[in-house]
């Protein structure tokens, strides 16, 4: 039965894609795509249309195009069909779930679609790739202007739009020295969550509110979550990441790497980053005027 949900899961997928690709584009006002996943903080809080007010309210799930109600498939179609778009942010590239859209969009752009890269990255799940990627999985010549999170590697270099939010202008006393904030997919290994049960801990499937406050408490933040990662290093906190997938790689300025094994034996010893909210809350500034000229909008 799975098996047969699988094979007409990936007919309905082709068949959208099939469908847009075969459809006449235009480039009316504009659409901000991306993982829109309110059980992982850092997927929803993503995008810059949660930051700019000419993009309120334009937003579409990438994950739409594989929904089991046909009115949320046409809807996905009419939106990238008619619209210009804006990708990201979030770690659409080298990934299995999001690689047919992507593709897609790669081809969008020979049939006249404005199409911007914001903030995007790789996330290979394979652990020998870590620190070792070389090349995304499309080719981003192809998009009209593009950012990439990812300091190494081909675009403009863009960190996630997520600390435009005004969240991360509050200040916080610590009361912990040690936080850990988990992976939503890290709740469910029991050997792991035990062996921290005895320390401050949050998860990324928690509301942003909460969770910067938690961070803002916290004096270091041992964490598997990229974004609570990014996040605390905004805010002036000695960060362990433990890695997941090759993301944790590429930022421009470095967490402490570790394990959960090991992560308690680098406690002060992550690198502050004074400005760094500033810098990144600049780039992204002097992006959107860019995208925003290159949109019309």
């Amino acid at each position: 039965m799975n098996l047969l949900k699988s094979i007409q899961r990936n007919i309905t997928k082709q068949r959208v894609i099939n469908s847009i690709l075969k459809t006449e584009q235009h480039n009316n006002d504009v659409i901000n795509i991306h993982r829109i996943d309110k059980n992982n903080v850092g997927d929803f809080y993503c995008a810059p249309h949660h930051y700019f007010d000419i993009l309120k309210e334009k937003s579409l799930d990438i994950f739409d195009y594989k929904s089991e109600n046909k009115a949320v498939r046409e809807h996905f179609i009419e939106e990238i069909s008619n619209r210009s778009l804006i990708i990201g942010g979030g770690g659409l590239l080298n990934r299995g779930g999001f690689t047919k859209q992507m593709k897609m969009f790669e081809k969008l752009n020979t049939k006249g679609k404005k199409i911007v890269l914001w903030g995007i990255g790789h996330n290979e799940k394979s652990p020998k790739t870590y620190g070792k990627i070389k090349e995304y999985n499309i080719n981003i010549e192809s998009f009209g202007l593009v950012g990439t999170r990812d300091f190494s590697m081909p675009g403009e270099y863009l960190p996630c739009v997520s600390c435009m939010h005004p969240i991360f202008d509050q200040n916080f006393d610590i009361q912990n020295e040690v936080g850990i904030v988990f992976h939503k997919d890290t709740l469910k290994k029991e050997n792991i969550t035990k062996k921290y049960k005895n320390f401050a801990t949050s998860s990324n499937t928690t509301n942003l509110e909460d969770l910067i406050q938690f961070i803002g408490k916290s004096e270091n933040i041992i964490t598997d979550s990229y974004h609570t990662m990014y996040w605390a290093m905004l805010m002036n906190k000695k960060v362990i990441a433990i890695p997941n997938s090759s993301k944790f790689y590429d930022f421009k300025y470095q967490p402490t790497i570790s394990t959960f094994d090991d992560a308690l034996n680098h406690l002060n010893k992550g690198q502050i980053y004074d400005g760094l909210l500033e810098e990144c809350r600049k780039e992204n500034i002097k992006f959107a005027e860019k995208a925003f000229n290159y949109l019309n909008l």
